[in-house]
């Protein structure tokens, strides 16, 4: 019998569930705050937000509408159809200290009448100072995921994120990418059990990857002028969610709640004109690899150029 999206449904409420307890574990004495809401057109979410010491601002948001697709998300996906049903988990975690990173995670099911279905999703890494060593834990911990479930996977799904979160008009990648998927069907050798099992663990994996890299940079020191880099590079993380991004243009379209979709946004931003990086810094060491293609997991053996 296929997984029904109801199904579906109630386990992402879990993985929604078992992040915050998570992350609260990691941001002693903050817990989230919850506002539950309602879609006029069909639907809601449990849109859950914390505000710490460790996360100044982030979000675990889960959603789960239906009802008729309008007309602008038709032209977005590409797709025909009439009645849809889209429920996930979407991430994202502002840290306070500048040298930890931005992380972002979301996993996502849609349907569509004539018995159109898939699922989507992905992790990615935005460091504010890209740190070598944490890039290749990073991907490791994906190629991991990803090798449990298809050797296929970690080589087309991080290509997939280079180019996904890349900003156009800067010519610069969002971050040191990750993994990005969608339109996973059972077309092929896959089936949706399998795809299925393979979307939970990267929900279930998010957790265990964030702490390790958020433990190691909360407590380190930082000045004023990192702070402002923080904020610069904030400035680029808001320009992709709101000019690139799919899932933002999609729940707006949708008629989704906006507080909810927008919780992506960092809590600051700067935008300074015409930005310079001192020559040989740390700045210009990251801005410098802000850019598709990097083997990250081996860079820091030396076999990456």
């Amino acid at each position: 019998m296929s997984i029904s999206k109801e199904t579906i449904s109630k386990r992402f409420q879990e993985i929604q569930d078992h992040i915050c307890g998570q992350i609260e574990a990691i941001d002693k004495g903050h817990r989230f705050k919850e506002d539950l809401w309602q879609r006029e057109a069909g639907g809601g979410g449990r849109t859950r937000a914390i505000e710490g010491s460790v996360i100044e601002k982030g979000g675990v948001n889960f959603s789960e509408v239906y009802g008729k697709l309008p007309k602008q998300a038709f032209k977005s996906l590409g797709i025909e159809g009439e009645e849809f049903f889209a429920t996930g988990v979407s991430i994202v975690f502002h840290p306070k200290n500048p040298h930890g990173p931005i992380i972002h995670m979301n996993i996502r099911y849609f349907e569509m009448d004539g018995d159109q279905w898939w699922f989507g999703g992905g992790i990615d890494l935005t460091p504010h100072y890209i740190d070598i060593d944490q890039a290749a834990y990073f991907h490791r911990n994906l190629r991991s995921i990803c090798n449990k479930h298809s050797i296929t996977y970690y080589d087309k799904f991080k290509e997939w994120a280079d180019n996904y979160f890349y900003i156009p008009h800067r010519k610069e990648t969002r971050g040191i990418g990750g993994i990005f998927f969608d339109r996973l069907d059972d077309k092929g050798s896959f089936s949706k059990e399998a795809r299925w099992a393979f979307v939970q663990d990267v929900g279930m994996v998010f957790p265990i990857i964030y702490n390790e890299l958020i433990s190691a940079k909360a407590n380190i020191p930082y000045t004023d002028k990192q702070v402002e880099w923080q904020n610069y590079r904030r400035g680029r993380y808001a320009e992709f969610n709101l000019a690139w991004d799919r899932g933002t243009k999609f729940g707006l379209h949708t008629g989704g709640r906006t507080e909810s979709i927008l919780m992506s946004m960092p809590p600051l931003a700067k935008w300074s004109y015409d930005h310079q990086v001192e020559p040989n810094s740390s700045e210009a060491f990251t801005k410098a690899h802000l850019k598709k293609g990097i083997d990250w997991i081996n860079y820091s053996t030396g076999k990456e150029e």
